[in-house]
């Protein structure tokens, strides 16, 4: 039923008197560049947050159910860390915590968002290598491999990882969903991702608006491109004012902030035909 649900809201127009079926919102991801530009950005965090977790966490989980079995229960609840951490309280600590590093780092998706997406995917990934980890004898195929006069690069890449394969496709898969649809951290960060451009596109913004939620952020409830620019200029400055410790100027940031979504979201009360 959501399947079938997301094929039909993809199937209309949104506009009274439209045809109930029309591919004109897939002739607007075809020629949208903006479109294709956001997802390539998220795909690829995605595929360098899966190299990077399997690169990190399939040796170290094959050594502790190898040699250090008393490990593991320490390493799960560190996993469970990331599920009790709000993702909008995790940016913050890590905004503070990377602060120093070089700019290649700290200013682009691939260094800041790679690490937090990493540590944001840890506990589906752990949790998935550790069952398949699990369910397969690792001491007997490890010695059964060193007695043929294996080393342990070859052990690991021909005996061990063939076995998890499973377990490592699934994690791979499931880092995959959550790279592709986190939204907050990359928006508190200032990066332009997919789940970004996707708050910014008018048929989603009419269907939200059509269900009437009044709370939704200034962004969701405006069409227009130039006022998400101005809102991510937003984000930005504030970013900057925190990392240079300007608190006045962050004050200041906020305050325009404030005031520049009363002021759209008064225009879009407005066109509606109301007033305040």
């Amino acid at each position: 039923i959501p399947l079938y649900a997301t094929l039909d809201f993809s199937l209309k127009k949104n506009v009274i008197g439209s045809p109930c079926c029309t591919l004109h919102n897939y002739g607007w991801v075809v020629h949208n560049r903006d479109f294709w530009h956001t997802i390539k950005i998220s795909f690829l965090l995605a595929l360098e947050t899966i190299v990077i977790s399997l690169a990190l966490f399939v040796p170290t989980i094959y050594l502790v159910h190898l040699k250090l079995p008393k490990l593991r229960p320490v390493i799960a609840f560190m996993a469970l860390v990331p599920f009790v951490v709000p993702p909008i309280v995790m940016v913050v600590g890590l905004l503070r915590v990377f602060k120093g590093t070089p700019d290649w780092f700290y200013q682009e998706p691939w260094g800041f968002l790679a690490a937090s997406y990493v540590i944001l995917a840890f506990p589906f990934m752990f949790f998935t290598l550790d069952a398949g980890f699990r369910s397969i004898d690792v001491h007997t195929l490890t010695e059964a491999s060193h007695s043929l006069g294996a080393r342990w690069s070859t052990t690991m890449f021909r005996v061990i990882l063939p076995n998890i394969k499973a377990a490592a496709l699934a994690g791979s898969f499931l880092t995959l969903a959550i790279v592709m649809g986190e939204f907050t951290i990359a928006n508190l960060a200032a990066f332009h991702t997919f789940p970004i451009k996707m708050c910014g596109i008018a048929s989603l913004l009419d269907a939200y608006q059509k269900l009437s939620l009044p709370d939704l952020m200034t962004r969701t409830l405006s069409s227009e491109s130039d006022v998400s620019e101005q809102l991510i200029a937003d984000h930005r400055r504030l970013v900057q004012a925190y990392r240079d410790g300007d608190l006045g100027a962050a004050k200041r940031i906020i305050v325009e902030h404030n005031e520049r979504a009363k002021a759209t979201q008064r225009s879009a009360i407005e066109r509606a035909g109301g007033k305040v």
